[in-house]
């Protein structure tokens, strides 16, 4: 019995930290935002008074609200968190309903709608995925990357990033917050990947990535897991695409 113990912890240990820890099975909701024109800071604004509080009063966890560094289309991007979907809905029910609520939107809206049109996608944390702490670590800037795998290859992907790319991305100094696929109901469930680093600041991050594209072992890594797959595992077009988000001020995840 004195070795069985000692026995377990040494195969505990060698268990990746995801695998040991209990399984994420919440429903993670990305939202983004276009606001009208010259209505940003107003929407922000409500988010920070009023939004996050109600969303909170109706069961609903914030996970982070985020800014593009690069902000061109005035977006809003944030993340929110549910025990299912079925939750989601009786969530945001209830919060639509809220007399608060509506107090809140029509004083917010008096000269005109703060947002000129909404994206939503719903998504499950992968199997390898590191535990979502949502806490303020900061400064640092977070890189929201979104991967659209060639046809039939996103158990491929999965595989590349669960078996080389996350311990990589580590070694070379870049924070794994979270990685998602979408729900089966989603479109384009089938290929999407979507995942947050941190990094101290873009130049940082310009400098992890130069050392890991030149890191032999992911080389090899995608030498091979291309091969298998008889090309590249994402697609040529907007196959990978990256934007740089800052926390806004009121953000749980900073």
């Amino acid at each position: 019995m004195k070795l069985i113990a000692p026995l377990l912890c040494s195969v505990a240990a060698l268990l990746p930290a995801a695998a040991q820890a209990e399984a994420d099975t919440r429903v993670y909701e990305m939202r983004v935002y276009y606001a009208a024109p010259g209505k940003l800071d107003a929407l922000n604004k409500r988010f920070r008074d009023h939004t996050l509080k109600l969303f909170e009063k109706h069961g609903i966890t914030n996970v982070g609200y985020f800014v593009p560094l690069d902000n061109k289309e005035q977006k809003l991007v944030y993340f929110l968190s549910y025990p299912t979907r079925a939750a989601r809905e009786a969530s945001w029910k209830s919060f639509v309903n809220d007399p608060a609520w509506k107090k809140a939107q029509k004083a917010s809206e008096v000269d005109g709608k703060l947002v000129a049109k909404v994206v939503s996608v719903f998504m499950q944390t992968t199997d390898y995925s590191p535990p979502l702490k949502i806490e303020k670590a900061g400064p640092r800037v977070f890189e929201l990357r979104t991967y659209t795998a060639t046809k039939d290859n996103l158990d491929d992907l999965n595989a590349r990033f669960r078996n080389h790319t996350v311990k990589l991305f580590e070694k070379h100094g870049m924070t794994n917050v979270v990685y998602w696929n979408y729900m089966a109901d989603q479109k384009n469930a089938d290929k999407m990947l979507v995942y947050l680093l941190a990094h101290k600041d873009q130049a940082a991050a310009k400098a992890s990535y130069g050392a890991f594209r030149e890191d032999a072992d992911w080389v090899k890594a995608r030498t091979a897991s291309e091969e298998k797959a008889g090309g590249s595992l994402t697609e040529k077009e907007k196959g990978v695409v990256s934007e740089f988000l800052a926390p806004t001020d009121y953000s749980p995840l900073r």
